[in-house]
């Protein structure tokens, strides 16, 4: 009786291995495919469509999602974010600085603030 190398015995190894992976691939596709047709039969026989699922499962839709004691997701942007706005505040000592009223308020907007006369920096739309 002839002994294999461990090389030998690796590759055989190794070989058996990829086959118990395609296997278990194999057997865990007909799982799924069993367990699909039975969520398709559960959501036909109650009314819900594929908005409802995917609405459920946190994907984009139009239908609300069935309330549950799951943790919400998290808050689309919404569809004004990250567009430019036209300023509302001049700086009257540096009349290149603006600010727009959105985010952290600067500085020289801050001491108009304290003493009264934000109002004489706005910018007057024409």
């Amino acid at each position: 009786m002839s002994r294999l190398s461990p090389v030998s015995q690796l590759e055989k190894i190794r070989a058996a291995r990829i086959k118990l992976e395609k296997e278990e691939q194999r057997l865990m596709s007909r799982s799924h495919d069993k367990v699909l047709a039975q969520i398709v039969k559960l959501a036909q026989s109650s009314g819900l469509t594929a908005e409802h699922i995917t609405a459920a499962l946190g994907g984009k839709s139009k239908a609300k999602p069935a309330k549950s004691g799951a943790a919400k997701a998290p808050k689309a942007k919404r569809a004004t974010a990250g567009r430019k706005v036209a300023p509302k505040y001049r700086d009257p000592a540096n009349p290149a600085q603006t600010w727009t009223g959105r985010g952290r308020t600067p500085a020289w907007v801050q001491a108009l603030q304290a003493a009264g006369q934000l109002a004489t920096a706005e910018i007057k739309a024409e």
